[in-house]
This record gives structure tokens, C-alpha cells and sequence, in this order.
């Protein structure tokens, strides 16, 4: 995977899609980040997770100390998460917010649904980058954070992920996993204190779906 940056106390990666942050229950013996980063650099500490479908940027401590603060950055709201997605669709608006509340781990196949009455407060903001008539690339930044939560926002619209079946996405050759990448992180640095932002560049597959919708 490629190291977007490291210094004594942050390490940020760009994780690719596929790999999971943490062992999986049903394949405990297959490979994750947090192992194969330990094995080069030690001691690391989980400050969030993407999930394994994603790929993106993803933070981790280096010292408890850096660990105790992001910590509480990412309690306090105080951390900047920007996704960008691939849809299917043309949106007719320019900026969306949406406040679908949402029920995790629904059925045998652990889908996330929005459930009015059950779910609980969720919120994504929406902004379109770049339209064409049956694909869209939008940013998303998600304010909470629940499981799944952009894909099905995103879907409750009417423009589920490019590739994400699981929320009733169309069969597609374009992109073989939802088309989502985190794609910038900004914290304040644990010790400088210096607001930064890591940025991720587009792994091959969504480059590749992505200049589908630029054709």
C-alpha cells in the first residue's frame, strides 16, 4: 500500500479496495492492514476505519499521546472526511444534505436500511463535481458515522454506486466493487497542532470508471 505521510507520531495511508483495516470473523486467516503495517513499523494504534470494499486514506497513531488526541478530534466533530463517489444517474440538483436515519446490519445479507421509525440520526452532505446523462461523480462528506452510510444515502436518492448491487445498483463491467474512495482527510496535527490535510489519489479501477464517464 502507499504511505501518504509519516512522521514520529501519524502514519496515513492510502489503503487500497479489497483489504480490510481489521481481521474479518468468516476469514480470520486472510491478510489486513493492521497486521501487515505492525509487521514494518511496530506499535500502531486504530483511530478509524474504512470499510474493506473502500480504498482511500486512512490515519493511525504512532504514540498513545497522538492516539488520545485524534481520538477526541474525531469525537468532537473536528475532523474533515471527503469522500468521492461514482453513481449511476444525473442529479438535478447541484448540493444535497441528507438526514435518512439509518438501521445497520439488516437481514442475512447485513444490508443498512433507512428505517424512519428504528434508525438512528445520519447525515451526509452531497455535491455534484461532474454530471453526464447515466453517470455522476459526486463528493460526499459523511457528518456521522454509520455502516455503509454514503452507499445508502446515496441510493435513497435514486442514485445508488456505480457497481454496488448490494443497494440495487445495476450489473455493470465498469468498476468490479462500489465505486467509493476516501478521498481526503484533514485533523490538526497532535503536537504542532497544524491543520493538515492528506489527500488520496484515485486507485486504477475508479480512474478507470471515471474516465467512462468523461467519454
Amino acid at each position: 500500500m502507499d504511505i501518504i505521510y509519516k512522521d514520529e507520531h501519524l502514519l496515513v495511508i492510502n489503503k487500497p479496495a479489497g483489504l480490510s483495516v481489521l481481521p474479518e470473523g468468516w476469514e480470520p486467516d486472510a491478510p489486513y492492514l493492521v497486521k501487515m503495517l505492525e509487521e514494518d513499523f511496530s506499535k500502531i494504534w486504530i483511530i478509524h476505519r474504512i470499510d474493506k470494499i473502500t480504498s482511500g486514506v486512512v490515519i493511525f497513531a504512532l504514540t498513545a499521546d497522538a492516539h488520545r488526541s485524534l481520538n477526541i478530534q474525531f469525537e468532537k466533530h473536528q475532523v474533515d472526511k471527503k469522500y468521492h463517489a461514482i453513481v449511476n444517474g444525473s442529479p438535478k440538483w447541484d448540493e444535497k444534505v441528507t438526514k435518512f436515519p439509518l438501521r445497520v446490519n439488516v437481514g442475512h445479507k447485513h444490508r443498512t436500511m433507512v428505517d424512519n421509525k428504528s434508525g438512528v440520526k445520519s447525515e451526509t452532505h452531497f455535491k455534484v463535481l461532474k454530471r453526464e446523462r447515466e453517470l455522476s461523480l459526486l463528493e460526499a462528506v459523511p457528518m456521522t458515522g454509520r455502516t455503509h452510510q454514503i452507499r445508502v444515502h446515496a441510493y435513497a436518492l435514486g442514485f445508488p454506486l456505480l457497481g454496488d448491487t448490494l443497494y440495487s445498483a445495476p450489473e455493470t463491467n465498469l468498476i468490479t466493487r462500489p465505486a467509493l474512495h476516501a478521498y481526503s482527510l484533514t485533523i490538526n496535527h497532535p503536537v504542532t497542532n497544524e491543520r493538515m490535510t492528506f489527500t488520496a489519489p484515485y486507485p486504477k479501477d475508479f480512474q478507470a470508471a471515471l474516465a467512462a464517464l468523461k467519454a
